[in-house]
Order: C-alpha cells, then sequence, then structure tokens
C-alpha cells in the first residue's frame, strides 16, 4: 500500500471532454485536487480548428511530456466532437508513451443524478437517457456499488453502455441526461485519479468515440 501511495502521488493527469454543443479540458498536478485547471468552450461550426489552438494553449510542453494519464469521455454526444477529442487524446497517448482510458458521457454525470435524486441503496440501479430526434433513446444503466453516509462518497459503475432502445420501461428508474461541463469534467478527473494504475501504454487501441447510431457502430 505504501509503494502504491508513494507511485501515484506525482502523477499527472489530463482529461478531455465533450458535450453537444462544448468541449473542455483538466488538468490535475500531483494527485493534489486543489492543483485542478480546467477549460470549457462552445462551439459551433469551428471545432476541429479551436480545440487544437485551445489545446495548445491550454497545457505547456513540459507539462505535457509530464503526463501519467489521460483520460476522455467518448460520449453520447455529439458525434463529431466526441471523434475529434478521441483522436487528440489517442495523438497524445501514443505520442509520449502515456496510458489512456475512457468514461461514457452518461457515466460522468451518474453520480450527481444518483446524488440530486436520493439514489443510494446498494444494488439500486437507474437509466440515464437521451432522447433521439427521430425515433428511440439512447440509453446506460448504473447501479449503486455500496452505501455510503453521504453522497459524495457513492461509488457507481455503468452495467450497460449507452445503447439504443426504442422505448423507457416503466417498471425502472430513467433520467434525462444533463451535461454540467465542470462538474462532469471534475468527475473524469477523479474518475482518472482512481484508474490511475489500471491502464497501460498500448491502451489507445482500445479508445473508440461512443455514439450507437453512427456509422462505425
Amino acid at each position: 500500500m505504501t509503494h502504491y501511495l508513494e507511485q501515484i502521488k506525482n502523477y499527472n493527469i489530463l482529461v478531455i471532454h465533450s458535450t453537444d454543443n462544448s468541449f473542455g479540458f483538466g488538468y490535475r498536478k500531483s494527485n493534489k485536487i486543489d492543483s485542478d485547471k480546467l477549460f470549457i468552450k462552445q462551439f459551433d461550426n469551428d471545432l476541429c480548428n479551436n480545440l487544437i489552438i485551445e489545446f495548445n494553449k491550454f497545457i505547456s510542453k513540459e507539462n505535457l511530456q509530464k503526463l501519467n494519464k489521460i483520460s476522455v469521455s467518448i460520449g453520447p454526444a455529439n458525434f463529431n466532437a466526441s471523434r475529434l477529442i478521441v483522436v487528440l487524446a489517442r495523438t497524445i497517448s501514443q505520442q509520449i508513451n502515456c496510458p489512456i482510458d475512457s468514461f461514457s458521457s452518461f457515466e460522468l454525470m451518474a453520480k450527481r443524478i444518483a446524488s440530486k435524486n436520493n439514489i443510494s441503496t446498494n444494488k439500486q440501479s437507474f437509466w440515464i437517457y437521451k432522447k433521439l430526434k427521430r425515433k428511440g433513446f439512447i440509453a446506460g444503466k448504473y447501479e449503486i456499488c455500496h452505501k455510503k453516509e453521504k453522497n459524495a462518497d457513492l461509488v457507481i459503475r455503468e452495467i450497460v453502455v449507452p445503447k439504443v432502445i426504442q422505448e423507457l420501461a416503466r417498471k425502472e428508474l430513467f433520467f434525462e441526461a444533463n451535461y454540467e461541463d465542470e462538474k462532469d469534467l471534475r468527475e473524469l478527473l477523479d474518475l482518472a485519479n482512481k484508474n490511475l494504475l489500471s491502464a497501460n501504454v498500448n491502451s489507445w487501441k482500445n479508445v473508440l468515440p461512443l455514439y450507437p447510431i453512427s456509422p462505425i457502430n
């Protein structure tokens, strides 16, 4: 345990996130929450150029070389945005030999939604959904892993990766997806921190954008 704590205390983490109309970066230095640095920007049709420009402003080359972990959200969100941030994260991971992992956008908001709706019983599950423009929904399922006195200590796992469903089952709990850029970036930093040693330098191969109605799914 002592060796593990020594190993992670100086870890530097970069996270990249996007929603339907925004993108953002987060950086945590030496595994210290009070060092968190965040950047969030709305996008229109200028994402491709702005993403690289803003990223280069956000993190110095020196700090980039010192990264120990990258985490990226893979959707469901604007598919073009998810695709571009995944490409950026994978490219950095390959270039500097840095481990990378990924989380769905719904998983980032799951704890916040559970806390807001007083869901804290062990093994209790619920769905997060997003209505499609034409027909049906994209939904993922989440489960409380254990019960703590404070909602901030909730541990939630994704048991069904977001997928297309035709209707919402009446007997189950469903909550509409609600993106909150700053809170979701901080959750991504926390999840990356909890999984510091779980990814390897070749893990970029498994990181792909998640969007169930896209051509690649």
